[in-house]
């Protein structure tokens, strides 16, 4: 029977606190917009960081390929400094294709090994050309190690990249921009003073971080060499033959580049090794980073919303005086009042929250609708912003509800009406 006086008692400060605010709508909707913007900011910008992550992250997946890593002669990925980078451009021997048929011998838990060189250039043909094309010379079987698919044509073979033969696989934007109504296969286009003849399409890609996957050249290893000299180092992507034999496969790696290298047990790596859990490591604690910078900032919406809660709160107990008295005089204790104006700072600025989720989960759908950007609102960030906003009603609802009961019914009856 308490327990359920006591539930009828918070119903019914509930039902009269939102009396209150549906009598000045207006004011309660412009109360509402510190609390609405501060909780659409926090949400959306932790919508951001977390699908800014998962894309990042299934970017380099689908770049590198999953269970993939990348050898080089220095570390590519995570953090280094322009001393150590140095260091390693001096120290670390270049890595080559013989480095390739090496670790195929020694890892028996890769799967395909492969070699890639690459670089930037405009690609020509006849009064035709495109800018900023991505090159790259890699080994027949590099098409195995990406997500790379064949529209038209076929890819190289051993034999074309042993011979050191002109002949390329190129992307989508090429097509579209150097052979408009045009058959490329046969046809060739130019490069840095050379031809090369096309002998592939690939699938459309698509883009990554604002740039085409689809303005690319491929073409044999060894041919880029002869175009740009053999001293260049190269990069080696491997792949293990199982998900479950990847880490053996890295330990497998490492030990044969060492060997390779003639290194001493007590000698550091003169090679980078990075893996795909590495980068995606790396994207993780970057993203962390930024979230503990920028949502704090965000929140200081919240702090405002929660001072603009508080001084609505006062006017409003300056305004109810007469109220105040007449509800003490006929029985009503200082704890009751107390908790009334609590309850009504407390579901002013719950509303708010709720409709800051709203706004942000439209937000967050139009961001998804216009960018290639995914936009993740976790169910923490949205328990998260219904109960910040009540905890900041709670809060800034104290002062004024303590000192609503604080009045004196005596003075309080007199006020004015």
């Amino acid at each position: 029977m308490k327990t359920k006086s006591k539930g009828a008692m918070w119903w019914e400060m509930t039902r009269l606190a939102l009396q209150a605010i549906l009598a000045n709508k207006l004011r309660a909707f412009l109360t509402l917009l510190g609390i609405i913007i501060g909780v659409a900011s926090v949400v959306l910008v932790g919508a951001g960081i977390e699908g800014g992550e998962q894309y990042l992250v299934d970017t380099v997946s689908a770049a590198l390929g999953s269970d993939s890593f990348l050898i080089s002669k220095y570390p590519r990925f995570g953090h280094i400094s322009r001393e150590e980078y140095l260091r390693a451009a001096r120290r670390n021997p270049d890595l080559h294709i013989s480095d390739i048929d090496f670790l195929k011998e020694n890892c028996p838990d890769c799967g395909e090994v492969a070699g890639q060189l690459a670089t930037t250039r405009p690609i020509y043909r006849d009064s035709y050309e495109i800018y900023g094309t991505r090159i790259w010379g890699v080994t027949a079987n590099y098409i195995f190690l990406s997500n790379l698919e064949l529209a038209e044509g076929r890819f190289f073979t051993d034999n074309e990249v042993q011979r050191s033969q002109y002949v390329c696989v190129i992307g989508e934007d090429l097509r579209q921009t150097l052979f408009e109504g045009l058959d490329p296969l046969g046809r060739t286009i130019k490069f840095s003073n050379h031809r090369l003849r096309v002998i592939g399409i690939l699938e459309k890609q698509g883009s990554a971080f604002g740039q085409s996957l689809d303005n690319v050249v491929y073409f044999p290893l060894t041919s880029f060499q002869k175009m740009y000299g053999r001293r260049t180092s190269i990069d080696i992507r491997g792949q293990s033959v199982s998900s479950e034999r990847f880490e053996s496969a890295l330990d497998q790696v490492q030990m044969a580049m060492r060997i390779r290298h003639k290194l001493k047990p007590n000698q550091e790596d003169d090679f980078g090794l990075t893996s795909t859990d590495d980068i995606n490591e790396s994207v993780g604690q970057f993203a962390a980073a930024v979230q503990m910078v920028v949502i704090p900032i965000t929140a200081i919406a919240l702090l405002v919303g929660g001072i603009v809660v508080m001084n609505i709160m006062l006017v409003s107990v300056t305004e109810r005086t007469f109220e105040i008295g007449l509800r003490k005089s006929l029985g009503a204790r200082r704890s009751d009042i107390l908790y009334q104006f609590l309850v009504e700072a407390c579901l002013l600025a719950v509303m708010g929250g709720l409709t800051g989720l709203l706004l942000a989960a439209g937000l967050a759908w139009l961001v998804e609708q216009t960018t290639p950007m995914p936009m993740n609102i976790t169910l923490g960030y949205m328990l998260a912003s219904v109960g910040v906003s009540g905890g900041i009603g709670i809060i800034f609802g104290i002062f004024p509800a303590y000192r609503a009961s604080r009045l004196d019914p005596i003075i309080a009856l007199s006020a004015e009406r």
